[in-house]
Order: C-alpha cells, then structure tokens, then sequence
C-alpha cells in the first residue's frame, strides 16, 4: 500500500469550499473559512463541518483502498452509546458498490441539545475498501453527512490519478435540514445528490441544517462560487425559529437574491418553497418539541394576521417575489416544496418534520424529473436556451396534484 496525498495531489475534494488543517489531517468545510468571523452560534460551525455532499475523487488501478479518519459525534449523557456516525460509501464508475459505517473517534457529550459539551478523544479508524475491479477506474469516496470527517491518509495498492474532465455542469443548493438530509441512509442517498446523479450534475450542497436563515455570508459565498445552476429552499427554519416576520422576510429574500445576481447575472436560480410539515402550515413557529419528539408550533395563529410567518404566507411570498422579478430576472424559477413531498405524505415525516430514507429519494427523483429532465416542467431552469424563459408561468401551481406524469 502507498500513501496518496490528500492535499497538493493527484485527489480532488469535491463539495467542500474550504479544508482546515487540523492536527490529525484536514478537514472539509462546506463553507468558506472568511465566514466564521460573521457567526456566533456553534451550530453554525457543527454543520458547516458536516460532509453533506463531500466526496473524494480520483481515477485508479488500485483493488484495495484505505481512507484514515477522524469522525467526532454526539452522544447524550443519558444514553449508552454515541449517535451513529453514518456510512462513507464507494462508487465506481458511477455506480455504488461498497458501503462501510464511520469509524467512531471523537465523542461530544452533553445532557441535552444546546448543553455544555465533554469532549471525549479518540483515535483515527480506517475504512477498507478490497475486492475493486481490475484495471484504471473513475473513483469516489463519499463522507457520510450527519459527521464532522477529518481526512488523516489515504493509501492504494496501484497507481492513483487526478480524474478526467468530465463536462458536467455545477448546481449549488442551498437549504435546510431538509436538503442537509442527515437522516438519509448514506450520502448518495441525500435528495440534493440523488437528483444530481439523474440530471448528469456535479452537486454542491451548501445547506445547513437548523440555520437556513438568509445569511449575507452565504448569499456572498454562493455570489463567489462558480455555478451554472443555482436553487435555494427557503422557509422551514425561518418559520420554526420566528426569525422574520412579513415586513421583513421579502426585503431579506431580495437582499440575498440581489447579491448572489451580483455575480450570476444570468445564471438559472430555482426559489424553492417549504415541503410539507402540518404543525407549522397555518400556525406560526417558534416551534417546540411534544414528549415524543414531534415537532409542534408554539406561536399564536391570530398573530399571522399582524405578520408572523407560518409556512403558507412563506409560500405565498416566494411566490409574490418570483413574479415581481421576473419581469426583470427571466432566469428566476419558482417551485412549490410541496411538489417534492405534500400534504398526503406526513406519514413520511415520523419527528413531523424530517423525512424518511425512502422519502428523501423520492424528492431527489422528483426534483429531477422537474429541473433536469428536457421535457419536464422546470426544464427551463436546467436547460434555459430550450425555450424563452419568460415562457414560464410566474407561480408555477407546485401543488402535489401538479406533479408530473409518472414521478413517483
């Protein structure tokens, strides 16, 4: 086995804008590091490390490979082991065909969410890949979502070469937990990247679970990240934390579409709106949490009227601001959340707000049969030279009876 160089060598980093050195290895960071100066809460900086869409890739000969990490997860001072670390998973070709759990290194104890944490160190853990088909190969390790991942070493028993150009186009999302996808059952199977590997893009996630808040720093890093499909789901978080109300949600929608503008002049922009979650449709957030960990609304529904958000007057707004640009930006699209996951399927919400596995792939094939199949609905935002823009209805219906013939 030869060590391969993570850093200055023959191996990309791909989804990650930024990888700090730390003193076992580096760490990817799906944002910049210029950002941290400009935020406060340490949840901020927790998912921003969390790999959601991170991947090695490279091409090689090799049939074995390890990849050295060091995984830091949580665990409740009242449970008996840590959360599980989730899976780092191996394609080849394009294809999955191999799968192993993290190893578990360092472990953050605390009494409860937003509590004091303990650190418990621990130790790097190697994933072995074997058994890889003979001859070169095209490569990707994917890092799981859920855990912050520091890459120590990678080794090969063949030769390891920089990937060949392959002509995809780049999409940046930006959401919430929703697009974060932690209880996904791997990182291939997030909807950001699923709907990416059936549109033929190369994705770059950018959400950022409980913190999807219209942030200027990451309006300004989407700005300065090349990209020539851009979508952003904005809502949930917004709602749930009581973060904006009406007089100030549309001017801050404006403000970030108006800076990321500043360096996509022209590129496609996708305004997603909130799937479905019925404690927050018509009652404003703040939202709480029932004994049995389901999400509920804690704000008054009479207050919607003086402007607090619930996620219908969310909806209604991306709306209202898609149309008004529209006359001006013909390259803004508008898509209803609930088209990716409706008002009949809360059963696929078992907290009432984060989907299933299998819930998070069917948004994933929705999301692709609407943006990138060349005949689809919102094919317009993938393929903006197809037909005029303008052609676009300014609220597409986005309803789930709106879905296209044969999504699943």
């Amino acid at each position: 086995m030869r060590a391969v160089p993570l850093v200055g060598g023959p191996v990309e980093i791909r989804g990650a804008l930024d990888l700090e050195t730390t003193a076992a290895g580096v760490m990817p960071r799906r944002l910049p590091a210029w950002t941290k100066e400009q935020y406060q809460n340490p949840s901020v900086h927790g998912v921003t490390v969390m790999p959601s869409g991170v991947r090695l890739v490279f091409r090689t000969d090799a049939r074995v490979l390890e990849l050295e990490v060091l995984t830091s997860t949580g665990q409740l001072a009242t449970a008996s082991r840590p959360r599980p670390t989730g899976m780092l998973e191996l394609l080849v070709d394009g294809a999955l065909v191999e799968r192993r759990r993290a190893p578990v290194g360092n472990v953050l104890v605390m009494a409860g969410p937003g509590a004091p944490q303990r650190l418990v160190p621990g130790r790097p853990g190697t994933v072995r890949f074997a058994g890889l088909r003979a001859g070169m190969k095209d490569v990707e390790v994917w890092l799981p979502q859920q855990t912050p991942t520091e890459l120590v070493a990678l080794r090969a028993d063949g030769e390891v070469l920089a990937p060949l150009p392959d002509g995809r186009r780049r999409w940046v999302h930006h959401g919430s937990s929703l697009s974060h996808c932690i209880e996904a059952d791997g990182p291939t199977g997030t909807w950001p990247v699923v709907a990416a590997a059936l549109g033929g893009v190369e994705v770059i996630n950018l959400s950022q679970a409980g913190n999807a808040l219209l942030d200027p720093y990451v309006a300004r890093t989407i700005r300065d990240t090349p990209a020539d499909l851009i979508s952003l789901k904005v809502g949930i978080n917004i709602v749930a934390l009581a973060a904006f109300r009406l007089r100030t949600f549309g001017p801050a929608v404006h403000g970030f579409l108006d800076t990321i503008r500043d360096g996509h002049p022209d590129t496609p922009i996708m305004l997603i709106s909130p799937v479905s979650c019925p404690a927050l449709e018509e009652v404003p957030g703040p939202a709480g949490r029932e004994p049995d960990g389901r999400i509920t609304a804690l704000g008054d529904p009479a207050d919607v009227a003086d402007g607090a958000l619930s996620l219908a007057v969310v909806r209604t707004e991306l709306a209202r601001i898609t149309a008004t640009r529209q006359a001006s930006d013909p390259h803004l699209h508008h898509l209803d959340g609930r088209t990716l996951l409706g008002p009949d399927e809360t059963d696929d919400l078992p907290d009432g707000l984060h989907p299933t596995p299998a819930a998070y792939r069917r948004m994933g094939r929705r999301f692709a049969a609407h943006a990138f199949a060349p005949d689809g609905p919102r094919a317009r935002w993938a393929h903006p030279l197809t037909s005029p823009s303008a052609d676009l209805p300014a609220d597409p219906s986005g309803t789930p009876s709106a879905r296209p013939e044969g999504a699943v």
